[in-house]
């Protein structure tokens, strides 16, 4: 079964039982990626580590490595 026909079962469920109807499946996925996004700011701070700009530092870094003697 699909999300979407698995969606519509539980919205005639709901109308048959007088409930409120769930969410569509995805309406809440950008506030969920937000939310995931602040919690692993705030981890970094409680580490001590940046909160922003850490993927760029360690891009830059990957990509100005000096060369190793004998490679």
């Amino acid at each position: 079964m699909s999300v979407t026909q698995q969606y519509l079962l539980d919205v005639h469920r709901a109308r048959r039982l007088g409930e409120p109807a769930p969410p569509a499946p995805g309406l809440n996925d950008w506030q969920v990626v937000r939310e995931l996004r602040d919690r692993r700011r705030f981890e970094a701070v409680l580490a001590g580590r940046p909160a922003r700009g850490r993927l760029r530092h360690t891009l830059r870094r990957w990509l100005h490595r000096r060369p190793q003697p004998g490679h």
